[in-house]
C-alpha cells in the first residue's frame, strides 16, 4: 500500500476538488485575459493560436483534424469551424490523406507560420506577466490560496 506524502494529505484532507477548482479559476482567468489580449493586438484567437503552435509542431507542419482536436480539446465541429476560420485568415489550408481519402488535414501556411514569428515572444512575455503578477491581475482570487492549491495539485499529480 502506497502512503501520502503530507502535502497530499493535506491537499486531500483540505479538498483536492476545491484545490483544482482554485486552479480551474485561474487558469481560466489566464486564457480569458491571453485570448482578449491575443485579439486585440493581433486579430487571433487563444484556440487559434494554439492550433497553430501545434501545427507548426507537428511533422509536415499539418494534423488530421481529428488529432488537432484532442490537441486543443475541442469536439469534431467546434475543430471544423476553428479550421474554417483559419482557411478564412489565410493562416491554414484543408489537405486530403492521400492513402484513403476519406481524411482530413489541416495544414499551416507560410502566412501562419509568420504570423507566429511575430506572436511568440511578445505571447511569451504577456504569459510571464500574467502568471508571475497574478495577485496584481487577478485580485479576485486570493494569490496565497492560489499557490497553496497549485502545490497541493502537483503533489498530487505523479508522473
Amino acid at each position: 500500500m502506497r502512503m501520502q506524502s503530507s502535502s497530499q494529505g493535506a491537499a486531500l484532507a483540505g479538498g483536492a476538488s476545491s484545490a483544482w477548482s482554485q486552479v480551474a479559476a485561474f487558469a481560466a482567468a489566464v486564457d480569458a485575459s491571453l485570448g482578449k489580449w491575443l485579439a486585440d493586438a493581433y486579430r487571433v484567437g487563444l484556440t487559434e493560436y494554439r492550433a497553430l503552435v501545434h501545427l507548426s509542431h507537428a511533422a509536415d507542419k499539418e494534423l488530421r483534424v481529428n488529432d488537432l482536436a484532442q490537441r486543443v480539446g475541442l469536439n469534431q465541429s467546434s475543430v471544423t469551424r476553428l479550421v474554417s476560420r483559419l482557411e478564412a485568415k489565410g493562416l491554414t489550408r484543408r489537405d486530403i490523406c492521400p492513402d484513403d481519402g476519406r481524411g482530413v488535414y489541416a495544414v499551416i501556411t507560410e502566412q501562419g507560420e509568420a504570423l507566429l514569428g511575430e506572436v511568440r515572444g511578445p505571447y511569451e512575455e504577456r504569459a510571464r506577466e500574467l502568471l508571475s503578477n497574478a495577485a496584481a491581475h487577478f485580485p479576485q482570487l486570493d494569490a496565497r490560496q492560489l499557490s497553496r492549491a497549485l502545490r497541493d495539485i502537483g503533489d498530487l499529480v505523479t508522473p
